[in-house]
């Protein structure tokens, strides 16, 4: 796809930011080995029906197939495409190599996920030229020595250059300068903002607000008014107003783990069986990044997709999968009767810090008698990654329930 050009570019001392995001990665990967499918309907992600979708084709995303949609549905809209299995440990290690590709190009690279980074190559363009030769030499070494497209956009804030990006797609660059940047959002839809779901999208469109220029002229007041702090936040972005910093390192604001089930479920003592995993898992994962957690938040999606969420905040902050676990079933016992089966469940450890900060010591023998266990469970698997060490609680599986 040729590359797009506001205006004929010139080397500026201005900053320079670079967001980067590969295309359809899961499924760009996949059709490394499997070329005879590259330009067909492909779908990444497990055949079920409590299954979704991964990644797709952008011939699948052009009959309405999107990340995260379920598989039943996808598999509806394009009976044809060809399903593929993820497998996740490939998608690790080719994320890896693209972060090596942008680290070689600048020391500030914010990744977002396994496929996306924000780069501020302002430093850069005395050693490698203008962000547009920075921007081509990147999709350059990404298609040829990793045989990916991606898409990129650059611009003088984040903000921005995430909006251009998203315009670049699919394999494709789009350059917006600083005098340029009022222009082109004002020209875009307002869902393209940040911060702009479809309810606060119902609201603007109560307002008379669809795009974002008509957001622009709105007064800031009113807008605070109707959505708080979003407001004041979308006022700003409106008017290209994004002074964040490249983060080079991105702290972990919570950690947690979830499970849907392979039939709904009604049954108390199958759901708090899942608890008690789900709260070794996160307390395993807490342990092992040094943090401990201040808020645990319980998670359930009934059978109709509805969601919930309830958390509490601890005492005092833990790594204790005891503590984690107990904190969830009573968040679960509060909720009472339930109006269907559940069919997924989810913990979360929330408000995190390093181990140690102002630590208090339990006056009960038992609990330090807990943390001593799953200090020696924590041994155990770095000596033993493949045990399956686990409370004995959780061996054998409660009647009716599929073990996973």
């Amino acid at each position: 796809m040729p590359i797009t050009r506001l205006i004929s570019m010139e080397q500026r001392r201005v900053r320079a930011i670079l967001h980067v995001d590969m295309d359809a990665f899961f499924v760009s990967v996949e059709l490394l080995t499997r070329p005879e499918l590259v330009g067909k309907e492909v779908i990444v992600g497990h055949l079920g029906d409590r299954s979704v979708v991964l990644s797709a084709s952008y011939e699948c995303r052009a009959k309405g197939v999107k990340s995260a949609m379920p598989m039943s549905q996808a598999v509806r809209l394009a009976p044809r495409a060809t399903i593929i299995e993820p497998t996740h440990g490939l998608y690790s290690k080719y994320s890896a190599k693209i972060m090596e590709i942008f680290f070689q190009i600048t020391p500030l690279v914010e990744q977002l996920s396994v496929d996306e980074a924000f780069l501020d190559v302002t430093g850069s363009m005395r050693r490698l030229g203008t962000p547009e030769a920075i921007g081509e030499l990147i999709r350059s070494r990404l298609r040829n020595e990793l045989g990916l497209p991606a898409s990129v956009g650059i611009a003088s804030s984040k903000f921005v250059a995430k909006v251009a990006s998203t315009g670049a797609k699919p394999d494709g660059m789009l350059v917006i300068y600083p005098h340029q940047t009022l222009e082109y959002l004002h020209s875009l839809p307002v869902n393209a903002l940040w911060g702009v779901g479809a309810k606060t999208a119902a609201t603007l469109k109560e307002m008379g607000i669809s795009t974002v220029a008509q957001l622009a002229q709105t007064p800031q007041k009113l807008l605070s008014k109707r959505l708080g702090a979003t407001g004041t936040h979308l006022f700003e972005l409106a008017w290209g107003k994004d002074e964040r910093e490249i983060q080079t390192t991105r702290e972990e604001k919570s950690i947690g783990a979830e499970e849907t089930f392979a039939l709904d479920v009604h049954d108390d003592a199958i759901v708090k069986r899942e608890i008690l995993r789900l709260s070794h898992r996160v307390a395993f994962r807490l342990r092992e990044a040094g943090k401990e957690a201040s808020t645990i938040a319980l998670k359930l999606r009934y059978e109709d997709f509805s969601t919930l969420s309830r958390s509490r905040t601890l005492p005092m902050p833990s790594n204790a999968a005891g503590e984690i676990a107990a904190v969830a079933e009573s968040l679960l016992d509060k909720l009472g009767s339930r109006p269907m089966p559940i069919r997924l469940v989810g913990v979360r450890a929330e408000k995190l810090r390093d181990v140690g900060m102002g630590m208090q010591l339990s006056i009960d023998p038992q609990d330090e008698h807990w943390r001593q266990a799953e200090a020696t469970m924590d041994l155990i698997r770095s000596k033993f990654p493949a045990s399956a060490l686990r409370p004995a609680s959780l061996l054998e599986p409660l009647h009716g329930e599929t073990e996973q």
